[in-house]
């Protein structure tokens, strides 16, 4: 088994940033932006209590 191979995905991608290393910190700004948030618990809990459960067959007409 060879445990050298690298995928040509995973080669694209290093070589990438090797060419462009400013790509590392717009990913972590884009990152930052979208997923690394605190999370605020009360209002996570009051918007779990005000879900309104869905109705049956929401796709047809009632």
């Amino acid at each position: 088994m060879d445990y050298n191979y690298e995928s040509d995905h995973t080669k694209f991608i290093r070589e990438l940033l090797e060419k462009k290393p400013e790509l590392n910190e717009k990913r972590k700004a884009a990152r930052s932006m979208w997923w690394d948030k605190k999370l605020n618990k009360e209002e996570q809990k009051r918007f779990k209590e005000s879900n309104e459960p869905m109705k049956p067959y929401v796709y047809f007409g009632g």
